[in-house]
Order: C-alpha cells, then sequence, then structure tokens
C-alpha cells in the first residue's frame, strides 16, 4: 500500500426485499470504475444486509485501512434524489435483517448516544454539488431511516468520531442511470474529501499561530 496515498472506503449493500439489484452497490461499482484521483487509494466493499455481519465488518474496515473517510451508500425506495444523511441514531432497530434478525435491544451500541452527526457539512457538500452542474439532484436528509443503512452509519460514525458519511441514492433507472448514480458519488466524495483538507489546514494554521 502506497503510504502517500489517502485510503478511502465506500460500501454498498447486497440485495434486499424488493431490490433484488441494489442500487447503492452498482453505484459504488461505477464510482471503483471511475476512481478519486491518483492521490486516493478507494477500497469498495458490499456490505452483506445483516446486523451481525455489520457489527464485525465496519470495525475491520477501520482497522485495516485507517482511510481518511468511509462513505457508506445505500438505496432508498423512496428517495428520487441523491440524498446526504446528516446523523445515524442508535434506537429504533425493529426491521428484519436478510437472514431474519434483528438486534433484541433494538439499538446499535449499548450506551452510546442517542444520535451522532458527522463531522461533515452536508449542507455544504450538497450546494457545492449542485452548483457544479452535474445533471443529478442532490439533497440533505437527518433520518437515514432505522433500518441497516442506519445501522451501520451509527456504527462508523461511533468508531471514528464522526469521520463517516451516508449517501442514498434512489433505485436505477428511477430516474438515474448506475452511471449517473457513480458520477454524483464521484463528485460528492471528492468534495467531502477537501472540505476534510481545508479543515485540516484550519486546524494547521491555529497551532501555528
Amino acid at each position: 500500500m502506497d503510504n502517500s496515498k489517502r485510503n478511502v472506503v465506500v460500501t454498498g449493500f447486497e440485495p434486499f426485499g424488493t431490490h433484488t439489484i441494489n442500487a447503492s452497490w452498482v453505484a459504488v461499482q461505477e464510482l471503483k470504475k471511475l476512481g478519486l484521483g491518483k492521490d486516493v487509494d478507494l477500497h469498495v466493499y458490499e456490505v452483506p444486509v445483516e446486523y451481525q455481519a455489520v457489527q464485525s465488518l465496519v470495525p475491520s474496515l477501520w482497522k485495516q485501512y485507517h482511510p481518511q473517510l468511509v462513505v457508506h451508500v445505500g438505496v432508498s425506495g423512496m428517495a428520487t434524489t441523491v440524498t446526504l444523511e446528516k446523523c445515524g441514531r442508535n434506537h429504533g432497530y425493529k426491521g428484519l435483517d436478510n437472514s431474519r434478525f434483528c438486534p433484541h435491544s433494538h439499538c446499535c451500541i449499548e450506551g452510546g448516544p442517542d444520535c451522532i452527526d458527522s463531522v461533515i457539512d452536508m449542507e455544504s457538500v450538497c450546494k457545492r454539488v449542485t452548483a457544479s452542474g452535474l445533471g443529478v439532484a442532490v439533497s440533505v436528509s437527518k433520518d437515514a431511516g432505522r433500518y441497516l443503512c442506519d445501522f451501520t452509519y451509527y456504527t462508523s460514525l461511533y468508531l471514528s468520531h464522526g469521520r463517516s458519511a451516508f449517501v442514498h441514492v434512489p433505485p436505477i433507472a428511477k430516474p438515474y442511470s448506475g452511471e449517473d448514480l457513480g458520477r454524483a458519488l464521484q463528485a460528492i466524495v471528492q468534495e467531502m474529501l477537501d472540505m476534510l483538507d481545508q479543515a485540516k489546514e484550519k486546524i494547521h494554521c491555529q497551532h501555528v499561530h
């Protein structure tokens, strides 16, 4: 692994329920083809729609790659835009996963805060990507849905002290193609990395002065 490069991990989900093709994984595979530039090592993973698998996989990704950023991508049957999620929630997980399981406590991390916000300003990312004229509508949400998407996001936010993001995409062709979603993800993740760089420079300047 080239130490001069930054590691970024982006995940999508396997099929579940009526989503026999999961648009999130299609979009992530399209992003992998496009890449994030020569300075970024992009690692992509398909996440099982299972609570217990998420509890082991997400920590292993942080441990293995020490990424600058992890972005989880999920599909929402109700979405018509690419939606940036501001926060993950700890309680309310009652929906059964692909193995017919749900946590007995209905919670993600016992003793954890009710809600964790991403350190990334999703409103700013949304404005910048929209202004770039991508041709894909982007919006912001405060509710990732209390299923595996939210569960994965909260787990990642908890482990990374907020250095994670979650993006919901609509199903394929409703209205965007996989390629469109891949391009949108590329623009969004690059914008997030720029924002993290700016925040780091700001902190560095404060220390210097």
